[in-house]
């Protein structure tokens, strides 16, 4: 049976070197990190950001990091930046929360890159729970065409 998701056609078609794992549903960080084979660090989370109306972008944040709103609101040069809600996330991307990727979104979005997926190896959703591609940062970061900054703080501590 072929694959329906998209995020998968997607990364097909894009020529990048990549291995999907699948793995089923976690609950952590720690728990998708190990099951994909890497560090917290490489998993890279996808996140769907607001500038104003039908206007988004995606920020690529390594798992142990967070997005630093103000550093990306300079690099935007706007005053406010929101993150949309499940709903609105899912209607922009056609993804889920959780499942959302830059490969294969509905509508092409801007990507930026936190500096930290540059130089090593990273995991990143492939458009289902518990599915993710093992991609070369640098290529990652390429393909998608995405401007690289500084743009996460650490975690804080829970």
């Amino acid at each position: 049976m072929a694959d329906t998701n998209p995020a998968l056609d997607a990364l097909a078609a894009s020529g990048l070197e990549h291995e999907i794992t699948r793995h089923g549903r976690v609950s952590s960080l720690a728990e998708a990190a190990a099951a994909r084979g890497v560090e917290p660090a490489d998993v890279i989370k996808t996140m769907v950001v607001r500038r104003g109306e039908g206007d988004h972008l995606l920020v690529l944040v390594p798992g142990d990091r967070t997005i630093a709103w103000p550093k990306l609101r300079e690099l935007l040069g706007v005053s406010r930046l929101s993150m949309p809600d499940a709903d609105a996330a899912f209607e922009v991307t056609g993804f889920r929360r959780g499942t959302i990727t830059p490969f294969g979104t509905r509508q092409p979005l801007p990507v930026i890159a936190d500096e930290r997926v540059l130089g090593r190896r990273v995991s990143i959703g492939a458009g289902d729970h518990g599915v993710a591609a093992t991609v070369d940062g640098d290529a990652l970061v390429a393909h998608l065409g995405a401007h690289v900054a500084d743009v996460t703080d650490p975690e804080p501590p829970r």
